[in-house]
């Protein structure tokens, strides 16, 4: 399907919105960046006539908005109360990003979107607010705001997502536990985040190009979808498996890089709970991949033929191959 030529405007002024406010020098040029980068997500959220997609502009508009007005009004205030600006810029870039405990929207704007632009909301939407994360000037006290707010975001992210129907709304929560290790990992090196952040882009990709051909928004819907492939179960297993960072899929990989990092820096109850969140997480990936095998599905059975990854489109398949890069990561300790 060809993407009409408005849209392809729209994503390039998005992402060029980002490039802007991540090569800025001061905070206007930023806020700029931010504002052309919203300004351009709005119609590509609005692709169709739904009530449901303009609903989440909406609430994505006037969380956007109220971000940016706290943002750019703190930063005139910069040079008059250093620290309570700051802070106030922090605050306002953690409303935007939808981080906990100002993550109320971010389901909610989630649940409306098709899966393109939900994927675009979990990943390019976060780039520009976490990168301006790390610009801010070391202080003990914003780094220890930054790390509270991993907690929460660990904790709301699991809790969350339990007992959930709507794929989305788990996307959605899975999103805002992962950014607690992104921001973990923003107050403690400038180099991990980013990969982590790379990392979680093309886990998310995979399953929401996966969930975009199936065209399912719900586990009822997804159990009752065209399960007569068992590649289909198999790849949407992969695919969380290597969300939930289980070794030996790629998605171990920054988290195994990350609990190193806090233990070396002493942060043993960020860590407690950030893991334990993880443990959460994997009860609800799983409560999504069982069913598919043995709950609701007699079809499934070992007297089944398998089905051909031909049946599947190659872009489905490359991008799910990228959960199993973690399997190089023996060979990094044989050539270490």
């Amino acid at each position: 399907m060809l993407i009409p030529l408005s849209y392809m405007l729209f994503i390039f002024s998005l992402l060029l919105g980002s490039i802007i406010s991540i090569s800025s020098i001061s905070w206007f040029g930023a806020w700029v960046g931010l504002e052309l980068n919203l300004m351009s997500f709005i119609p590509l959220i609005s692709v169709k006539a739904n009530s449901y997609l303009s609903e989440a502009a909406l609430k994505y508009f006037l969380m956007q908005a109220l971000g940016s007005a706290i943002l750019i009004s703190s930063s005139f205030l910069v040079p008059y109360f250093f620290l309570m600006s700051y802070m106030l810029i922090l605050l306002a870039l953690l409303l935007k990003i939808g981080s906990a405990p100002f993550h109320f929207w971010f389901p909610q704007v989630m649940e409306g979107l098709l899966w393109p632009q939900a994927f675009t909301l979990s990943t390019i939407q976060k780039l520009a607010p976490l990168t301006l994360i790390s610009y801010l000037p070391y202080m003990p006290q914003l780094n220890k705001l930054i790390i509270l707010a991993a907690s929460l975001s660990a904790i709301v992210g699991a809790l969350g997502g339990l007992n959930l129907n709507s794929i989305r709304k788990i996307i959605a929560f899975s999103s805002i536990n992962h950014l607690s290790w992104m921001f973990i990992a923003v107050s403690a090196s400038d180099i991990f985040w980013f990969l982590y952040f790379i990392i979680y882009s093309f886990i998310v990709l995979s399953i929401t190009t996966l969930f975009h051909k199936l065209q399912v928004f719900t586990l009822s819907s997804l159990i009752k979808s065209d399960q007569n492939k068992i590649s289909y179960p198999l790849l949407i297993s992969f695919n969380f498996l290597s969300l939930a960072g289980i070794p030996p899929f790629t998605g171990f990989i920054p988290k195994w890089l990350l609990i190193q990092l806090m233990l070396n820096l002493n942060l043993f109850v960020p860590l407690f709970f950030i893991l334990i969140s993880s443990l959460v997480t994997l009860y609800f990936y799983l409560r999504i991949m069982i069913p598919l095998f043995v709950m609701v599905n007699p079809s499934l059975n070992f007297n089944m033929k398998f089905q051909y990854m031909s049946l599947l489109s190659m872009p489905v398949v490359l991008k799910t191959s990228f959960n199993f890069l973690g399997l190089l990561l023996p060979f990094y300790f044989l050539l270490s």
